[in-house]
């Protein structure tokens, strides 16, 4: 008896996290309540570890994949085995969407960051629920546009502004999304100078000479204080 209640309770944990997981992303928020559950029981919840390797360049994707806790990174390989970034998802992100159109293999590395849950769609029931409810299309639309314009913004920043302009904008950047002078930095500093397309030397040795000039003040690897936003800007 002990034994069967345990596995209830279980499978209605398991349910709850689906439940939260689907009623965090902006494509399905919208929908009303039995709408969400129809959603929520097609999806299936899957954990990984730190470290762990969701997916590699070359595999086929699964379908829609979103982050109900924690965080991944995924990333793509050089020739000569150099990390690039691409993204980091947290709650309520999602990836393996262009496998939702037609089949077809990951281009990039996902990986988790820490302790990571995932809910995940195949293709065929999402195509269903695009057809049965369009405003989810328009809403994915709206986000494929929202990735459009940053990789847009990355690419060009990549090419045109200096490691110091990259590490100095990245830091209002997170001021304006966290709303505290006081950030913390969502990736180490391996990750944030792939990120940003330079070196963790690089990374360190700039923000070293921003506290030097009194514009930051460096709590701990991850933590900074911007103490004078203005002049980062405009140094």
């Amino acid at each position: 008896m002990i034994k069967n209640n345990q596995c209830s309770h279980e499978a209605e944990n398991s349910a709850g996290m689906r439940e939260l997981c689907i009623s965090t992303v902006p494509i399905f928020n919208h929908l009303e309540a039995d709408e969400m559950n129809e959603i929520v029981n097609t999806t299936n919840s899957v954990k990984y570890s730190r470290g762990d390797t969701i997916y590699r360049a070359g595999d086929k994707s699964v379908g829609l994949q979103i982050v109900h806790r924690g965080r991944l990174k995924i990333y793509r390989l050089s020739e000569t085995g150099k990390e690039q970034l691409v993204r980091i998802l947290g709650p309520g992100d999602f990836t393996g969407e262009l496998s939702l159109f037609s089949e077809s293999v990951h281009d990039a590395y996902a990986e988790a960051m820490e302790s990571v849950e995932i809910c995940v769609m195949n293709r065929e029931d999402f195509q269903q629920f695009l057809l049965k409810y369009p405003a989810i299309s328009v809403k994915m639309l709206t986000e494929f546009s929202s990735r459009l314009l940053k990789t847009e913004k990355q690419t060009a920043s990549l090419a045109m502004d200096t490691a110091e302009t990259r590490i100095a904008m990245y830091l209002a950047e997170q001021v304006k999304e966290q709303q505290n002078k006081l950030v913390s930095l969502p990736m180490t500093r391996k990750d944030l100078a792939s990120h940003l397309g330079t070196t963790p030397e690089t990374v360190s040795r700039k923000l070293s000479e921003f506290e030097e000039a009194g514009w930051i003040e460096q709590r701990t690897q991850r933590k900074i204080k911007v103490l004078d936003l203005d002049a980062l800007l405009t140094r």
